[in-house]
This record gives C-alpha cells, structure tokens and sequence, in this order.
C-alpha cells in the first residue's frame, strides 16, 4: 500500500495515475475534496482509501506501507496565513517524516523552487546545511518548503533516525492535465488555453530589464509526465536518498510557452505586450532553470521532454479534447 497525500491535487493525482498504470491499485490518497471539483482528478483511479488530512497521523496507526508520496501542502505562492502555512507545510510534514522513520517507510516529499528565492544563489540543489542556509525565499509558501528541507538535513546530520530512503523534490514550473482546480495558481498555458484556441491575443509582459526582450523572461517548464517519471523511477531506487531539482534544466521564456500552444493548434501566433504591474514589477523573476547534474549522477536517464513536445502532448492528449482529465 502506497499513501499519497494531496493525492486529488495536480502533482498527486498525476503520481496516482502513474502508479496505477505501473500495477499498484492499492493506494491510498490523503486529501480534502473540497466543492472545487477535485474528485474529478481521480474518477478514473483506483483507490484504497481516502484519508482527510486532519484523520492522517489517527489512520497511519499500526500501517505497514510500501511508501509514502508526501506531496500535500498549502502551494499558493500568494498565501498569507503564516500559522495555517507552517502547520500545514512545515508541522505536519514532520510529523509524517517522525512516523516513516519510526516505521521504516520510504519517505518522498515535495519541496520546491521557490525556496531558491530570486535566485541569486544560483539554482543548484547542493546537499550541505550551509547551502540551504544561503537561500532566501520570496514567499510564504517558499520559506516554509524551505524550513522542512533544513529541518530534514538537520535531523539528518544529528544522527536521529531516518527513512530507509528519502528524497525531497524541487519542482519547478510544473504543467499538465488535472491543474485545472488551481484558479490563478494553473499555469499559463492552461488559464489561456481556451483564449488561444479561439484565435484570440494573448498579452505577456513587457521586459523591465536591460538585455531581456519583451516575453523572454523564462522559467523552467516541465511536463507533469516527466515529473511521474523521476518519482516511479526514485520508488524503483531506494538507494538514492537526497534533496534533488525536478526540472528540464533549460529555461524558455513565456513566448515560446504561448506560440508553441498556437502551433500545435496549427493556428497563427498571436501575442501582446503589457506593462508589468508597478506593484510586482521590482521582486519578478526572469529566469529560472533547475541544476539537474546531481539527479542524472544519481543514475536517473529517463531524459525530459522538450518543450514544444510537452504542450503539443498536453493540447493534443487533455487540453482540446472533451475530457481534459488524466
């Protein structure tokens, strides 16, 4: 039995649906519904249980799991509840890491790229307390995925009991199928899908920055499938233990994101360019790309799917299509 926990949400119920394809039917996901619709990500899934969160640490009671996906959090970059943030991201996340190394239990966890702050730190995912302790965060969300990571090396480094294998993962911009619940937090492409299908113009931000051109700020995108792949792949490895980038490890800017969208519509490009907001305009960030060189030593080469692939898959497969869930 596998427990994957914020296993209705856009990453979980896509590892969900990769681990019922690989052959495991019994697992189990930790979640609220919710009114939003989240159900929707697992209709087609088989499951053994559905946990709500504040029933977790009751039901993992006498458990004998095979692992667990610790992928649940408040992941708004825009929150501002710090006592729900750090109860819910930070406290609970320890008291899961607490029970898998009591319990002997496999252990991975979703951090993120938003603890590398604006990123003059540079994006490499160095495994040393002294790294991490460089970083600043820009948001709520980001410092409190950045706590746990140092909480873990800490507990680490003390010589306190670990999982048997653990693995804290930095995802960057993730897109695909089942973000849909998301609001303002689904990327960009899924938010404006309908409007590039219609043919309609899109507006990108006008650079603010010498040497940057208009919709050239660029992050690293990375196809939600790919990201299923590293995670089956680390739960076929229990040697690989660490804090790893999940990401392409190459930066495109918004631009490419958008006119490769209207290509796989076979439609013509169609983009605007507006002034970034003054509110916004002197904390955004313009770059990122994730170090991907620790993850490929660690033995992963099931490789990343360029960018022009990824959102013809995900228009092709999900976005233009009827049923837009995985």
């Amino acid at each position: 039995m596998i427990l994957v926990t914020g296993g209705a949400g856009f990453i979980g119920s896509n590892i969900v649906a990769a681990l019922n394809d690989a052959g495991h039917n019994d697992v189990v996901v930790n979640d609220f519904l919710g009114c939003e619709g989240k159900w929707r990500n697992l209709a087609k899934r088989q499951l053994a249980d559905i946990v709500p969160p504040h029933q977790l640490m009751a039901w993992l009671g006498g458990r004998q799991l095979e692992a667990v996906i610790h992928m649940g959090a408040i992941s708004e970059t825009t929150a501002t509840d710090g006592d729900l943030v750090i109860e819910t991201n930070f406290r609970l996340s320890m008291r899961i890491l607490e029970w898998c190394a009591e319990n002997r239990v496999p252990f991975l966890y979703a951090s993120s790229a938003a603890t590398y702050g604006n990123g003059e730190a540079g994006f490499y995912d160095h495994p040393t307390i002294a790294h991490l302790r460089s970083l600043r965060p820009m948001n709520l969300y980001g410092w409190s995925k950045h706590l746990f990571d140092l909480a873990v090396l800490e507990r680490q480094k003390s010589g306190a009991a670990m999982p048997p294998q653990w693995v804290g993962l930095k995802f960057f911009n993730v897109f695909g199928a089942n973000e849909y619940h998301k609001g303002p937090m689904m990327s960009v492409l899924t938010r404006r899908f309908d409007d590039i299908k219609a043919g309609h113009t899109i507006e990108l931000f006008k650079s603010h920055r010498d040497g940057i051109a208009d919709g050239d700020q660029s992050r690293d995108f990375i196809a939600v499938a790919d990201v299923t792949r590293v995670i089956t792949w680390l739960l076929s490895s229990p040697s690989v233990t660490g804090i790893f980038n999940v990401g392409t490890g190459k930066a495109r800017s918004f631009r490419d994101l958008i006119g490769a969208a209207y290509r796989a519509l076979n439609l013509p490009e169609r983009i605007a360019y507006i002034d970034m907001p003054l509110s916004i305009r002197d904390s955004y960030q313009y770059f990122t790309a994730a170090d991907t060189t620790r993850l490929i030593a660690a033995g992963y080469n099931g490789g990343f799917t360029t960018l022009e692939d990824a959102v013809k898959d995900y228009v092709d497969g999900f976005l233009n299509t009827a049923d837009r869930y995985r």
